[in-house]
């Protein structure tokens, strides 16, 4: 059975810092492909960050410099740490993992207001 687990999710404020966490379990980790996406009320979903089997990192220009994403594969976990958070930042932030097909988590709320 396949499961991403979120947490760390919750209300920060402006220039504020948050680390979210995807726990997996019933996929091949090490292999696979770990993003996080967003989705914020009235948008489409968006890749905020992603990181390669290999360790390459990709990332949205509108969080370049203030996002990192890392993984530990002895824990089967993908990390993403927000840094100097902007409103605009708000929306639910869902893991997602790809290895011959994608798995989704169920989102963890982030919101950024003072």
């Amino acid at each position: 059975q396949v499961q991403l687990v979120e947490s760390g999710g919750g209300l920060a404020q402006p220039g504020g810092s948050l680390r979210l966490s995807c726990a997996a379990s019933g996929i091949f980790f090490s292999a696979s492909t770990m993003g996080w996406y967003r989705q914020a009320p009235g948008k489409e979903r968006e890749l905020v960050a992603s990181i390669t089997s290999g360790d390459t990192t990709t990332y949205a220009d509108s969080v370049k410099g203030r996002f990192t994403i890392s993984r530990d594969n002895t824990k089967t976990t993908v990390y993403l740490q927000m840094s100097s958070l902007k409103p605009e930042d708000t929306a639910v932030y869902y893991c997602k993992s790809t290895f011959l097909r994608d798995y989704w988590g169920q989102g963890t709320q982030v919101t950024v207001s003072s």
